[in-house]
């Protein structure tokens, strides 16, 4: 009787295990295929006339790659570390059924958008610039510690040279440094999404330590972290 009931718990178990990791794939399938309706991208293109089309797409693909990072990081704080990318996002929010739609397919809740003055602790907001540059560079697969490139959300404000965006530098060598150090990132974004659950649940594994040794923001407290938005 005993072995009787282990062995449907088992088979019940490892059905709930397999259906969870599909609809986590068929999220993540959603998102990266997400088509952000014309109406979004005709606002965007109104605040920054400069962009080309092909730099619009550019920014909307920041905007995929952001909510792929929010999935990962399973309603943890995730900072946005890109001024353009954030507007974007605002723009899809005012959509506001659109975007509630959006989040429910693709992320199985509302994400939610918090300015980081608004944030409980500056240590929330710190730890979510953190998660941010140690998920979008595991996406990328770039070493967070020794990076060769910068990952495209912290890239995308340097490479449209979006005015009082948000730059990163890979060469921290220079005094003084122009923008952010990204190898030794403390709190430099705009806004962020709660997206939630541990480092190790996100699915990017043994990652967990590699931020450390990483300075927090400036000043007392984190003062200096920068004006913006931020997650749940």
């Amino acid at each position: 009787m005993n072995w009787h009931f282990v062995l449907i718990s088992a088979v019940v178990l490892s059905f709930i295990y397999f259906a969870v990791r599909a609809n986590k794939a068929r999220q993540l399938k959603y998102i990266e295929q997400y088509y952000f309706h014309k109406g979004i991208r005709h606002k965007l293109s109104l605040k920054y006339p400069q962009l080309t089309e092909q730099q619009l797409d550019m920014v909307f693909q920041g905007l995929r790659e952001y909510f792929r990072i929010c999935h990962r990081a399973k309603k943890r704080m995730v900072s946005m570390p890109s001024q353009v990318i954030d507007d974007a996002w605002h723009e899809f929010i005012l959509s506001t059924r659109i975007y509630e739609r959006f989040c429910h397919k693709a992320l199985g809740r509302f994400l939610h958008h918090t300015p980081t003055e608004a944030m409980a602790t500056p240590t929330l907001a710190r730890e979510g610039i953190k998660r941010s540059w140690r998920l979008a560079c595991a996406l990328e697969h770039i070493n967070p510690k020794k990076p060769s490139r910068l990952p495209l959300i912290f890239a995308m404000d340097g490479l449209l040279n979006i005015d009082h965006g948000f730059i990163y530098q890979l060469d921290c060598t220079q005094s003084p440094v122009a923008g952010y150090c990204a190898s030794h990132i403390g709190c430099s974004s705009g806004c962020s999404g709660s997206s939630g659950g541990s480092d190790k649940e996100s699915g990017f594994s043994g990652l967990s330590d590699l931020f450390d040794d990483l300075s927090g923001c400036g000043g007392d407290g984190g003062a200096d972290c920068g004006g913006g938005c931020g997650g749940d």
